[in-house]
Order: structure tokens, then sequence, then C-alpha cells
């Protein structure tokens, strides 16, 4: 049973959470959108319908606000992933290739990049940002080799799965500036008859 001051805190306690969460949701779009540069606390403040104050409450800085936003939007986007294929995927790895293509051609990956540009030009940033990258680049190579049931033991397994996670992430860049979604698909098809044949 809990106490009358632990059920006062409970709402409280959403509701944070709740302006945590938009916070983070309107990051990414802002960076998706307007890139680093135009991309302020205020304006994702405003995006999110909190007070700049809100948002500084919860994060401190800049660098906190985006890289966070990114690391949870990237878990989110892993957690979905996972969730496409709850008993494995290795008898489908074409829908597989597809699905991690689509998470390098959507706005996490756009709001990724701009992290990334941002982070090569200041100092503060980059060791965040790559060591983030770092993080969520060994969680989707994990989710990859679950679901395509690749045995990573076996010569050039694991090259093969990064080489494919490469390539995804070129398949990105390259839509960053026009709509690629014809020749994408031409490319993943092929892409999941080497995988499939490399993978056995």
């Amino acid at each position: 049973m809990r106490t009358t001051a632990e059920r006062d805190r409970l709402p409280k306690q959403d509701r944070s959470r709740v302006t945590r969460q938009r916070l983070l949701e309107a990051a990414v779009a802002c960076l998706a959108e307007h890139g680093w540069a135009g991309s302020t606390v205020a304006v994702v403040a405003e995006r999110a319908g909190v007070s700049r104050g809100a948002a500084q409450h919860h994060f401190p800085t800049r660098e906190d606000l985006f890289t966070a936003a990114v690391e949870y939007v990237a878990e989110e986007r892993s957690s979905a992933l996972r969730a496409l294929f709850p008993e494995g995927a290795a008898g489908d790895r074409r829908a597989v290739v597809t699905a991690l293509v689509d998470l390098y051609t959507g706005p996490l990956f756009r709001a990724a990049l701009q992290l990334w540009v941002a982070a090569s030009n200041e100092e503060q940033l980059r060791g965040r940002v790559t060591e983030l990258e770092a993080r969520v680049g060994r969680e989707t190579h994990r989710i990859a080799v679950d679901l395509l049931g690749a045995d990573e033991s076996r010569p050039g397994v694991r090259e093969t799965v990064q080489g494919l996670l490469d390539m995804a992430r070129g398949l990105g860049l390259a839509n960053v500036l026009t709509d690629d979604t014809a020749r994408r698909e031409r490319v993943v098809a092929q892409w999941a008859r080497l995988v499939d044949g490399a993978l056995g």
C-alpha cells in the first residue's frame, strides 16, 4: 500500500517522464529537419510544448539533450526492430536486410548524421558522439547477427554482417539529398541474395 506522499509524487514523476520523452523526440525531429545549427534548446522546447527552463532542468546542456535524444530513439528503434521478428527471421533474410536498411534511411539517421558533422567540428561533442555511435553500432550488429541467424564463428560471417550494415549506412547517406527508393530496392534485393549465400 502506498503512502499519501508516494501517491502524490507519482503524477509528478509521470509528468516528468512524459516531458523528458517529448523533449527527446522533439530534439531528434529538429536535428533531422533543421540540422545542428538550427536546433537550439529553445527551438526544441517550443516544439515539445515545454518551457526552456523545463528543458534545461532535464538536460543542462545542448550536448546533453541531443546525445540523449539520439540514444533514446536508437534504443526505441532497436526494440522495434526486434519486435518485428519476435521469433527471429533467419528464414526471411530479405525482410531483415530491408528492416536494417530502413533504420538508416529515416529521421533517426538524419539526426545522427547531423550530430556526426557537428562533432567533427566541436571538440566537446566529439567524445560523446564517438562513444554513443560505438555503443549503437555494437547493439545494431548484435541485433543483425541474431535476426539473420548468423554464426560468427565461421570465417567471413562477421565481415559479411558488418558489410551489410556499412552498405545500409551508405544507402542512408545517398538518401539524404534525394529520394533513392528505386535504386535502394534493387540494392537491398542483391544484398539479401549475397547475405543468404554467405551465411548458408
